[in-house]
């Protein structure tokens, strides 16, 4: 039995000590958001926020993770979507398909929280999941604006109703 706290509630979740947290959190707790990409921890598209550190899901077992860790998943961002990379993540229209994007989002508040103002140099750093229909330049547009940056690299920042970045 594994004590997990995520989004602020305690879980009593009976598994393996073996089995990854991402099948914990989607299986067994039902947070459907966090989603599985390839099982190596390689894509990111199962990013978590692990005591604030943003981590891949899949290649953690549960018995790895104490009493007192917080799990913060994309359903505990925010109950109606209004955390601010949520937010710029619409705004800009990021998705495609949007199987990636819970994992994206994840990977860009935590870059956020360590650098309020990134460059393009510490977003493409920081943001290393994989977006298998390639909107690298929306994710980097979304970043800047979630962090307050209206102009980057000279492009105006700021949504219209017919951004494409």
């Amino acid at each position: 039995m594994a004590q997990l706290n995520i989004n602020g509630r305690t879980y009593n979740v009976d598994v393996e000590p073996d089995t990854p947290l991402l099948w914990a959190i989607r299986e067994h707790v039902g947070l459907t958001g966090t989603k599985y990409g390839c099982g190596v921890a390689q894509c990111g598209a199962c990013s978590v926020h692990l005591n604030g550190e943003v981590v891949r899901s899949c290649s953690i077992p549960v018995s790895t993770i104490k009493a007192g860790d917080k799990i913060t998943t994309i359903e505990g961002l925010s109950r109606d979507s209004s955390h601010p990379v949520q937010k710029a993540w619409a705004a800009i229209d990021v998705p495609q398909c949007g199987y990636c994007q819970s994992g994206q989002i994840m990977a860009a508040v935590a870059l956020l929280a360590k650098k309020p103002k990134p460059t393009d140099k510490d977003i493409d750093e920081a943001m290393t999941n994989i977006c298998r229909c390639g909107t690298y330049h929306r994710i980097r547009a979304a970043v800047h604006m979630a962090a307050g940056n209206t102009k980057v690299g000279g492009v105006d920042a700021t949504p219209s109703d017919k951004t494409t970045v």
